[in-house]
This record gives C-alpha cells, structure tokens and sequence, in this order.
C-alpha cells in the first residue's frame, strides 16, 4: 500500500512508518493499561522494529489512524495473515490509543481498513478475533456489521496468556 488506505470525515488511515515510533510508542505507553488484557503493543524501540517488519504488504499490512489535516494518531489496524487463493481473506487487529478511546475515531478508522481490504486488497472475508468481555471492541464490530461466528477457548496467546475469543467476520458481497 502507498500512501493512504483511506480518508474519512474525522481520519485518515494510512501505512504506519519508521517516523510514527516515537508518537506510537509514546501513546502506547499512556494507553498500556487500557488495552491489558486485550492487546500488547510495542513498548520500545527494538519491539517497534520488529512490529514493523512484520507488515510486508503481502501476508500483513500494518496501518495507523489519524486526525485528518495531519493529525494525531489516534490508533492502530493491522490485516494479519492474509491467504490468497480459495481464502482471500485476513484477520483483523486493532486498537485506539488512550486519549482519543470513545470517540468513534476507531469506528470510522476501522470501517476504512476493511474497506480497503475489500477494495484495494481484494480480499472476501475480514475476521476479528475479539476476547469475551471487550465490550468496545465487539461494539465497534457490530456497528460495522460483522457477525459472530463463534467461540474459541485458549485460541490466542497475548501477554503470556492463552485467552478465549469469539470470533467475528465480515464478507464481501454477503
């Protein structure tokens, strides 16, 4: 992807860049705790490396959501482990930084990267992986029409732990 994935009336979606880390990291830090136990973001430098040279356009793409006009960021989505063939599809991850949680800035942001996994990457099917109890995150899925499809215990390991999860997904065309 070059440039921007996507521009809303609030936010623009676009590649996370080597020249996000320092704000990244910064805002990371600030909403640590907000995201325990559902997501672990990158917390130094080294981690941040790492977490971009995870996003090689092909099997992942790794995104930050804006403030339009240059703004701050105000979070994250990632489409994981896309499959082509049969599949066409990729799995989604996301997450708002601290000061900007509850505004609907994730519902517009995310709305954008699933549009651009159908449009630009022609994908057919966006899954979320979503802990039971993250009531925010299955919210803004449901707002964007996913369905639930189901239940997974033990399914993912984050921060040390196997957690459950219900797992959601969207569908082109469907």
């Amino acid at each position: 992807m070059n440039g921007d994935a996507g521009v809303g009336a609030r936010v623009v979606v676009r590649c996370v860049r080597a020249d996000d880390e320092g704000r990244f990291l910064e805002l990371a830090k600030v909403s640590s705790a907000f995201h325990r136990p559902w997501v672990v973001l990158p917390g130094s430098g080294s981690e941040f490396a790492a977490y971009l040279a995870r996003f090689d356009q092909v099997a992942a793409v790794g995104m930050v959501v804006c403030l339009r006009g240059g703004g701050d960021l105000v979070g994250m989505v990632n489409l994981n482990e896309i499959v082509r063939g049969p599949y066409q599809r990729g799995v989604l991850g996301y997450a708002a930084f601290q000061p900007y949680a509850g505004q609907g800035y994730m519902v517009e942001g995310v709305g954008l990267a699933v549009r651009y996994a159908f449009e630009g990457l022609e994908l057919h099917r966006v899954e979320a992986d979503i802990q039971p109890g993250n009531t925010a995150s299955v919210r803004l899925v449901e707002r964007l029409g996913f369905r639930k499809e189901g239940f997974s215990p033990a399914f993912i390991k984050i921060g040390g732990k196997w957690r459950d999860h219900e797992r959601w997904a969207l569908s082109k065309d469907v």
